[in-house]
Formats: structure tokens, sequence, C-alpha cells
């Protein structure tokens, strides 16, 4: 295989690497290339179809985060129902991101073998499922708490797939031209689920009881899950088999040799270590952040700090999406890009949290955290698409090692926060600690950070081009591999000439 890089103002976004197979001509000359076909230039999603398809995944992301507030929206109604104690509201929603951790990498993995979407629709059907039992689980079982303990468990596990998935479907069906809008445009699902549930299941939950916030969600998702199932997948089915499974259709079969090959690439290191430092910080800030305000502005009103940073991120994540796709489109190196949205997503951000160290009026205060949060979401613009730019026939696997990273140190972070409030009695330290890892997470990925395709051994290309990076015509040329050799396609002088 060949990687096609694109550089310089007139390259086309929609060329991309493809294997051939050939077999030499019985005259001795030039190899006869029989193609099978541009396999993920075909299959990538017209723009009108990458456009309803990124509706969709922004509805499915936002009930994704309606179904996980479910239980802390209803935790303190539950807890005197069922009489927990903190400690045990604590263990029921703490055992939700233990189950989170788990299936990151396996989801990505099915993902990259049987197709993103598949795993996605299954996975919302079963979680969605499990939302609406829950109040069901709740009144039958004679221990409460252990069920529900069990059932936040198994909803991190069936909700740990979802963006490894959704990873891995946008590195098969998405130009890299289009994925940042792609992926910040259904990232924003994150925040106004959260807004969502936050207003409308604290009015069910007034009037219906805590049972029909669970009921509600769970069933939306599985109402969602099925018109997905029916007209965008053409009600397919069965939806994943024992032999997709068996055999990849999209090539993803790397061995020990080649994982450990992969992560010893700098730039590969480098996204894992930027996502663990910007997943960790935004774990502390979004559990702390309503704990500092009622802390330093006792009498402030909840509502404006918990909805106002969360409305302003919205547009800010879609923004950034617009803004990198743009820049792509007008002929900057891919790798800078994604390097800029990271500088202002962990850099500039930064400099606003810096400032909460001081004192400061609650006005201000908000302002600060919204600004902050907002210029969070570039992240999805930078690191969370740069993993599809660096392996995108593993992009799954590899955002579930990523969010797995993520995901345990910002289960440490947020404990390790706690100590420092309680040993310091500072929210300074706090917020200098999480300046540190942002600009520690900053420096590695602006210094190591690429966009080269880094999954196919290039040094197995005999003609040496790809391995070297190179843009001439030579680097536009499929490179096929056959059983002692590899040779490069004429079509590949034709394309570059044609685009260069």
């Amino acid at each position: 295989m060949a990687v096609i890089q694109k550089y310089g103002k007139n390259h086309n976004p929609d060329l991309v690497c493809y294997k051939e197979n050939h077999q030499p001509n019985k005259h001795g000359g030039a190899p006869a290339v029989s193609h099978k076909k541009w396999t993920e230039q075909s299959a990538y999603w017209s723009r009108p179809m990458a456009r309803l398809w990124t509706v969709v995944l922004f509805f499915g992301t936002c009930l994704l985060y309606c179904a996980r507030m479910t239980m802390p929206i209803c935790a303190v109604s539950m807890a005197d129902q069922f009489d927990w104690s903190h400690k045990e509201s604590g263990m029921v929603l703490g055992s939700f991101f233990w189950g989170y951790c788990f299936t990151q990498i396996f989801g990505g993995y099915v993902s990259d073998r049987v197709g993103g979407e598949k795993v996605m629709l299954l996975s919302a059907a079963a979680w969605g499922s499990m939302t609406a039992f829950t109040p069901v689980l709740a009144h039958f079982c004679s221990q409460p708490i252990l069920s529900m303990t069990l059932a936040r468990f198994l909803m991190g596990l069936l909700q740990g797939v979802h963006y490894p998935s959704l990873a891995s479907l946008c590195s098969q069906k998405v130009v890299e031209s289009e994925r940042g809008f792609l992926m910040s445009t259904v990232g924003s699902g994150s925040y106004l689920g959260t807004l969502v549930i936050g207003g409308a299941g604290s009015f069910m939950l007034d009037l219906y009881g805590w049972e029909s916030v669970f009921y509600v969600s769970g069933l939306l998702t599985v109402l969602w899950a099925y018109c997905m199932w029916k007209y965008l997948l053409r009600g397919e089915g069965p939806v994943i088999s024992l032999e997709s499974l068996g055999s990849s259709k999209t090539q993803t079969k790397l061995t020990k040799r080649h994982w450990l090959r992969l992560f010893k690439q700098p730039a590969v290191c480098a996204v894992i270590t930027a996502h663990l430092c910007t997943a960790s910080t935004f774990f502390t800030l979004s559990s702390w952040l309503p704990t500092y305000f009622r802390d330093t502005f006792p009498d402030a009103k909840g509502w404006v700090f918990n909805v106002i940073p969360w409305v302003v991120a919205i547009p800010s994540s879609v923004l950034s999406g617009c803004l990198s796709d743009h820049l792509i489109g007008q002929g900057f190196d891919t790798a800078s890009v994604r390097k800029f949205m990271q500088f202002i997503s962990m850099g500039l951000s930064s400099v606003f949290t810096l400032c909460l160290c001081g004192k400061t009026t609650f006005p201000w205060a908000v302002a600060l955290v919204s600004i902050t949060m907002g210029l969070h979401t570039f992240n999805y613009s930078g690191v969370s698409v740069n993993v599809q730019d660096l392996a995108p026939s593993c992009a799954g696997s590899l955002f579930g090692v990523m969010n797995t990273c993520g995901a345990f140190s910002g289960v440490l972070l947020v404990y390790f926060s706690g100590y420092l409030i309680e040993t310091t009695g500072s929210w300074a330290s706090v917020f200098a600690l999480i300046t540190t890892l942002n600009l520690l997470g900053l420096g590695i990925f602006l210094a190591f950070g690429d966009a080269k395709r880094v999954d196919i051994d290039s040094k197995s290309c005999s003609c040496g081009t790809h391995a070297k990076g190179g843009t001439g015509p030579a680097s536009f040329m499929p490179c096929g591999t056959s059983t002692e050799s590899t040779i490069c396609n004429s079509l590949g002088f034709v394309m570059y000439y044609a685009y260069a």
C-alpha cells in the first residue's frame, strides 16, 4: 500500500492510498496491474450522505449523554428512597467509569473489522434498553445498591465502545478534509445532551418521579437505534456475523510486531500523551467546577454556572470543525492544522484557567470557565481527528487505547485534585495542576505530532519513495506488494501531474 500525502495548495483531499494485486507480464516488461478497486475512495460517503450521518450521529451522542447523566440526576432521589449513604451513592456513580475503561480497545478493534456503524448500533440498542430497564431492576431486586452498581458498570461497558467506533467509522467513510467538522459537530452533541437531560430530566423528576427519566431517555435511544438500522443501514441483518469478525473488510490485520512498531512511532506516542492530558484535565474541570462555584460563591445561582459553559461549548465545537476543514481545504498542511487546533484547546485555554487562580468576581469566573470549556472543544479537531490521519486502518483500536488511558488518568486526577483541595485549602493548586498537564501534553504534541500515515510498513516499498515521505510523482503511486517485490503503477504519474 502507498501513503498519499497532501502538500501544497492544489492537493486533492479525495486521493487516498489503496492496494492492488498485480502479476508481471510474460514479456518481462512493466508488470500489468489488475485493479480490484479504489476501496477506500469508493467507500467514502458523498457530501450529502456525510451531512446526513453527521446529524444522526449528533443526536446519537446527545442521547448517549442523556442516558449517561440519568443516574447522577436521579441519585439524590434514589438515595432517599432506598436509604443509601453518600459512600454507597458514590459507589453506584463511580462504577460507570470502571466499566467505561474496559471496552474502549475492544470496541475499536471490532469496529475496524466490521464497521463502526454496526458496533455503534448494537451498543446503543443495548445501553438504551439497559437504561429503560433500570427502574425495574431497582424495584424488584432485594438489594438495590448491588443491582444499580452492576447496571451502571454494564452501562459503562456498553457506552465505552461509542467513541472508538465513531473514530473508526469516520476514518473509513469521511475524507480527510471533512473529518474535523463531523467529529466536532458530533462531539457537541455531548454538551447538548448534558443540557437537555439537566433541564428536561429535572422537570420529569419533579412531576413524574425518577423512574420517568430512565424510561424516556432509554426508549428514545432504542427508537434512535431502530431508525438508524431501518433507514440508514437499510434493515441489513444480521448486523454482525461471525464471518465478518473473522475476515476484516478494512484490512486491519495488524500483528503484534506491527502494533509494537506502531507504538514506537513518535507521532503515535505524542497523540496518546496529548489525549491523556486533555481528557484527564477535562474530567477534572467538569467534576470539580460545580463544587468550586459553591465554595467560592455560595450565594450564586446554580443554573448559571451549570448551564452557561455548556451553552458556549456547543457553537465553539462546531466552529472548530469548520475552521479546521476550511484551513485544510485552503491547502494548509494537515499536521500544522491539527497542531494549531490543539494549541487553542490546550494552550490558549490554559491562560484562562490560570486566571481562576486569583481572586475574581462571580460574573468573571463564569466568563473564564465558559471560555475555557469553549476553547477546550477545539480538541475535537486536533488529537481526536489526528489518530485517523495516522492510522486509518486501525483508528478505532488506537482511539480505544487513547481513551482508555484518558479515562484511567482522569479518574486518578479527579481523586488527586480532591486531595489537593483538602490538603492546601486552595483551588489555585488544582487550576495550576491542570495548566501544567495541559502545557506538558501540548509541548509533546507540538514537538512530535504529525499527520503522515504510520500504520503501513513503508520499508516494504522497493521504490523507497514512501519510506522517505517524498512528494514527487512516485509519492502518488499505489504501491502493491507481491510475493517478492513491490511495483508502482504509471497511473501515479498521471495523478501527480493532474493534481500537482
